[in-house]
C-alpha cells in the first residue's frame, strides 16, 4: 500500500519550519539578520547590546512556528496524529491569513519596518495560510475527532 501525504499541508509545514529556522538564525547571526529580515533598527540595536528581548522574541516565535509545522505534518499524515489537530490547523490557517491581510493596521503598532518588509512578509503569510486552507479542505474528513482517542496518522484517500 502506498501512503499519500497531503502535499499542501506538507508545504505549509516546510514553510513554517523554514520561518522558525530564520528566527533562530537571527539569534545566531545577530543584528544584520534582524535588519535584513525586517525586525527594525530598534531590535537590531538591542541585539547589538546583547539585550535579552530580541532573543526571547525570536525564540518564542520560532517555538510557535515549530509547533505549527508539527501540526501541519500531523494533519498531512506524515507523523502521528496530534491532539486537536483539526482545531489547531484551523487556528493556524486563520492566524496566517489574518497576518497576511491585516498588515495595514499593523503598520501603526509596529513602526520602523519598511514597506518592503510588510509586503513580503504579508505575502508569505498569506501564501502559507492558503496552503493550510487547501490542505485542510482536502483532509477535513480524515481529521475529524475519533471516539477511540487514537492519534495514529492515517493515509489520505485519493490524490493529495
Amino acid at each position: 500500500m502506498t501512503t499519500t501525504y497531503n502535499r499542501f499541508l506538507v508545504a505549509g509545514a516546510v514553510m513554517s519550519a523554514f520561518a522558525a529556522l530564520v528566527h533562530l538564525g537571527c539569534i545566531a547571526f545577530g543584528a544584520p539578520w534582524y535588519r535584513f529580515f525586517g525586525a527594525g533598527e530598534q531590535m537590531a540595536q538591542l541585539a547589538l547590546r546583547d539585550h535579552w528581548y530580541p532573543t526571547a522574541m525570536a525564540l518564542a516565535i520560532a517555538s510557535v512556528l515549530s509547533v505549527w509545522s508539527l501540526y501541519a505534518l500531523s494533519g498531512a499524515g506524515v507523523i502521528r496524529r496530534l491532539p486537536y489537530v483539526r482545531a489547531v490547523l484551523v487556528a493556524v490557517a486563520g492566524v496566517y491569513l489574518l497576518r497576511g491581510v491585516a498588515f495595514l493596521p499593523m503598520l501603526a503598532y509596529f513602526p520602523g519596518r519598511s514597506m518592503a518588509f510588510w509586503l513580503w512578509s504579508s505575502g508569505i503569510c498569506l501564501a502559507i495560510g492558503l496552503l493550510h486552507v487547501v490542505g485542510l479542505r482536502q483532509a477535513w474528513a480524515d481529521l475529524k475527532v475519533r471516539r477511540d482517542n487514537s492519534f495514529k496518522a492515517k493515509p489520505l484517500r485519493g490524490p493529495a
